[in-house]
């Protein structure tokens, strides 16, 4: 039987325990579990899990995208339109008064150009808001990324045409102490005062960081 204050196997017609004397009780049943101290010695306790407030301590340094966004389309799409307009006019005319049906749709080919060049060259462009900088990626052969630490940022602004205001979108002027004073414009930004307003809030928070 086995003592049920140590563990220790004794004689079943022991009175007492051998090793602590404490009187063994009689038990109806003769196979009894021991303690699990004494059937695994080198039993470890699982480690605790890692609460989710230290998860987000070690993941605080990784840097975190606010927004990613390129320049608007609005203008492109319209220009598409103009564009397959003139074309049709130009081939009417041409096929109609000079009989050269084949030329107009060579030009109207060549006025689809314009605006295509111009869907390019804003797909290229990409602004990207992380939680320390504002990156700007530019270029098509040639890549070209700057980096604006948040930190260097003297102003935000947002500058908007009666056009651009009518259809949604802006500018955001970017006052940069990093390069001399220069200015960073973010072309035809669609929903502008809300970018500048996010810029503005990582500046903020990157300042009330600095201050502990």
């Amino acid at each position: 039987m086995y003592c049920d204050k140590c563990g220790l196997e004794n004689a079943d017609d022991a009175a007492f325990c051998r090793s602590c004397g404490r009187e063994l009780k009689e038990i109806e049943t003769r196979v009894a579990a021991r303690p699990a101290a004494a059937e695994m010695p080198d039993y470890k306790a699982p480690l605790a899990e890692v609460p989710q407030d230290e998860i987000h301590a070690k993941n605080a340094d990784d840097e975190q995208i606010v927004f990613s966004i390129g320049p608007t389309l609005k203008f492109v799409y319209a220009g598409y339109v103009i564009a397959l307009l003139g074309a049709f006019v130009i081939a009417a005319i041409l096929g109609g008064f000079f009989q050269s049906p084949w030329l107009g749709v060579g030009l109207g080919f060549l006025i689809l150009l314009v605006p295509v060049y111009f869907h390019l060259k804003k797909k290229l462009v990409r602004y990207t808001l992380t939680d320390t900088k504002l990156e700007i990626d530019s270029g098509f052969i040639a890549r070209t990324r700057r980096n604006i630490p948040l930190r260097r940022v003297q102003d935000v602004t947002v500058s908007s045409t009666f056009l651009q205001r009518l259809l949604g979108f802006g500018d955001v002027v970017i006052d940069n102490a990093s390069e001399g004073g220069e200015r960073i414009i973010l072309d035809d930004i669609d929903k502008p005062q809300t970018r500048a307003d996010l810029i503005l809030k990582e500046m903020r928070r990157l300042d009330t960081h600095s201050d502990f």
